[in-house]
């Protein structure tokens, strides 16, 4: 069984990319895959299976360094959960709302690189129907296209200002969790199968998210890290448009 080194090589960089702002770096793996010719059939729950590993790696990671804020994540995965389920096991052509979030993400990126450093520190309270409201949306657009909705979940705590930046990776990463998990049940009971070569995907996203996890937590201030995430956010839109 071939495994390509090349894409082992990217996607260990990807892993650590996304894991180092709280993220499991779906949408860098469904672009990897497409670049390197990986089935259509695999793509999406091979993805969404990386992102577990990557985002539990990444979760646990930011946990440990006191960023948890467990009263804001409930909301957002009680209307998540379920809807990440239903929408991945549609089978419809999700093109326009690549192209929808993905202008929403270059708005994100423009807001957290021109608003004051201070805004991304302070929180305010946050609204229970709006965050599963948002949840529900995040949960079924993720299921629906393959991704652990952190890229969307990230901007949206930043710029309502209900989490700091290394809070909001850590709810992401934990969102990005449960959503991947519920969205490979919803893919599986629809008959899809992951790729042959996960084994060795796994092996290696898992040691680069776990680089980048720590990399996140420990090693990088408030200002980088938001810039970072706007980077990742960046990369991300392009693929959206792109791919």
């Amino acid at each position: 069984m071939e495994v390509n080194l090349l894409f082992l090589v990217a996607l260990f960089f990807v892993a650590f990319l996304y894991a180092s702002v709280g993220h499991g770096g779906a949408s860098g793996y469904l672009a990897l895959m497409a670049l390197f010719g990986v089935s259509t059939v695999y793509m999406r729950a091979s993805a969404l299976s990386l992102n577990l590993f990557v985002s539990a790696v990444s979760f646990y990671a930011f946990y440990r360094g006191g960023h948890f804020r467990i009263k804001i994540l409930l909301p957002f995965i009680v209307g998540s959960i379920p809807m990440a389920f239903l929408g991945a096991r549609l089978n419809i052509d999700p093109q326009l709302f690549k192209y929808i979030l993905g202008i929403f993400l270059i708005f994100a990126v423009t807001r957290m690189v021109y608003a004051p450093e201070k805004k991304y520190q302070e929180v305010i309270p946050f609204n229970f129907i709006i965050a599963l409201l948002t949840g529900a949306f995040l949960g079924f657009f993720s299921g629906l296209i393959g991704i652990g909705g952190g890229i969307i979940l990230s901007p949206v705590l930043l710029l309502l200002g209900w989490a700091n930046v290394k809070e909001t990776a850590t709810i992401s990463a934990i969102f990005i969790f449960v959503n991947s998990a519920s969205g490979i049940l919803g893919l599986l009971s629809s008959g899809i199968n992951i790729s042959p070569h996960i084994l060795y995907w796994v092996v290696v996203a898992f040691t680069g998210g776990l680089l980048g996890a720590f990399y996140g937590s420990h090693k990088i201030s408030f200002l980088k890290l938001r810039y970072l995430l706007a980077f990742v956010l960046l990369m991300a839109s392009v693929k959206l448009f792109f791919a």
